[in-house]
């Protein structure tokens, strides 16, 4: 009996060692299929592209400026422009580190930004299997890795490093290990701007539970990255908080951006020409895309049919057409509709999942997922909503943990999330604006 014992856990601890692995090579072979060979073979509508296939295709964007950063250095004015300042230093250091040991600035960024990925799954695997069990630690660790955002945790972005550093952070915090709490949160506060919602979430934390004063201490130590990085902008530029000036160049105000949200809300409903030439310019007070409408109306009486039958014995094929139908219509849609939409899934949807599961998830997951949400509501903008989203990995949680109640919906689901990942991998290496 012993020794049958012995032989299911080395059976269930290679499997916890070759799952994470499994799906992060089969994730990177997905995004590096669809950007190197299918989207070379793609030509862009009106205007000639040239096939690419190279370390290039990773490096757009918000690359360039990591790439200024870890060869030239910062450069700020406070003047209301766009300044590489606004970007955290932690991601184009270890570029850096990395360069001087010979290796070209592209495939010192893949490297980090993937290296990190597969450890922030692992991470968030263990952490997962520990509070939820195995079946939502196989799930959460498919949504982070399916969701369409980890595009950018393929390419020279700092999803993959803050993934792992935010996701070790609250690990740590969960097992009451403080210094590693502090250590990892610290290098998470100085990789990103939302990493300063893991200082309040701690400290929330610790007082909900109960901590003792360690804990409290922890969580404040997090802002050591940020400290830090405000210590070298007074030294260089002198001004403590030139790194929160500096973002004003690409989020000009603060607060909530209503008008941002409705505009995203009304291009989801009635599309985005009907919406910006109908409406918000007043052109004609007609329709410009009949079609779009029509498309929704199918959708919303799809949805009627599937209530009213669901528990008919056509159940089961009326909801494969119908997936196969919204499977169709994300193919063709443009980007800007794919991004708005997704920014309203995450945010939204992870959110509400996130409070409908509040009870079942660890204190410090949820408090840190609503903090996350609310510093980027409070930022002053729309865009790459779904992406820093992404980044709170809370939301992730809390979906996988949903989709493991609900398999069979949840293999649908992870299909919307394939599909999605395959066309922003394809329009990003065609440098389109993908979030």
């Amino acid at each position: 009996m012993v020794k049958v014992q012995i032989v299911v856990r080395k059976i269930l601890w290679k499997n916890d060692l070759l799952f994470p692995a499994a799906i992060w090579l089969a994730s990177r072979i997905f995004i590096w299929i669809a950007m190197l060979l299918v989207a070379p073979r793609l030509p862009l509508p009106g205007e000639e592209f040239w096939p690419r296939f190279g370390w290039e295709v990773f490096d757009a964007w918000d690359s360039i400026h990591y790439r200024a950063i870890a060869i030239s250095g910062y450069e700020f004015v406070d003047d209301g422009n766009q300044h590489n300042l606004a970007f955290f230093p932690l991601f184009p250091l270890s570029i850096w580190l990395l360069m001087k040991l010979g290796l070209p600035f592209e495939l010192a960024g893949i490297l980090v930004n993937n290296l990190a990925f597969i450890a922030a799954l692992y991470c968030l695997y263990f952490w997962s299997k520990e509070h939820y069990g195995l079946s939502a630690a196989q799930w959460v660790t498919a949504v982070v890795s399916c969701y369409p955002s980890s595009m950018f945790t393929g390419v020279i972005y700092t999803e993959g490093l803050y993934l792992f550093l935010s996701t070790a952070a609250l690990r740590a915090f969960d097992q009451k290990q403080y210094r590693w709490t502090a250590l990892w949160g610290a290098m998470a506060t100085a990789t990103r701007p939302t990493g300063m919602a893991l200082i309040p979430a701690l400290a929330i934390a610790a007082w909900k539970e109960r901590r003792p004063p360690i804990a409290y201490i922890a969580a404040f130590a997090t802002a050591i990255g940020i400290l830090l990085f405000s210590l070298y902008c007074a030294i260089y530029f002198d001004n403590p908080l030139a790194f929160i000036q500096a973002q004003r160049g690409w989020r000009p105000t603060l607060g909530f951006d209503w008008q941002g949200w409705l505009n995203m809300f009304m291009q989801i409903a009635v599309g985005t020409k009907n919406w910006q030439y109908g409406w918000v310019h007043n052109q004609s007070g007609g329709i410009k895309d009949p079609w779009y409408p029509l498309l929704v109306g199918v959708i919303v009486s799809s949805c009627y049919v599937l209530w009213r039958f669901r528990k008919h014995s056509l159940f089961g094929k009326l909801v494969y057409g119908f997936y196969a139908l919204v499977l169709l219509l994300l193919v063709l849609a443009n980007e800007q509709w794919v991004n708005n939409l997704l920014n309203i899934v995450m945010v939204l949807g992870g959110g509400y999942v996130l409070w409908h599961l509040h009870r079942q998830l660890t204190p410090v997951t949820v408090i840190y997922g609503f903090c996350g949400i609310g510093l980027l509501l409070a930022s002053g903008g729309t865009i790459s909503l779904s992406r820093l989203a992404y980044g709170i990995v809370p939301l992730s949680v809390a979906i996988g943990v949903l989709l493991s109640r609900h398999q069979r919906q949840g293999y649908l689901i992870l299909g919307f999330f394939v599909t999605l990942l395959a066309k922003i991998a394809v329009g990003f290496a065609q440098e389109h604006w993908v979030g």
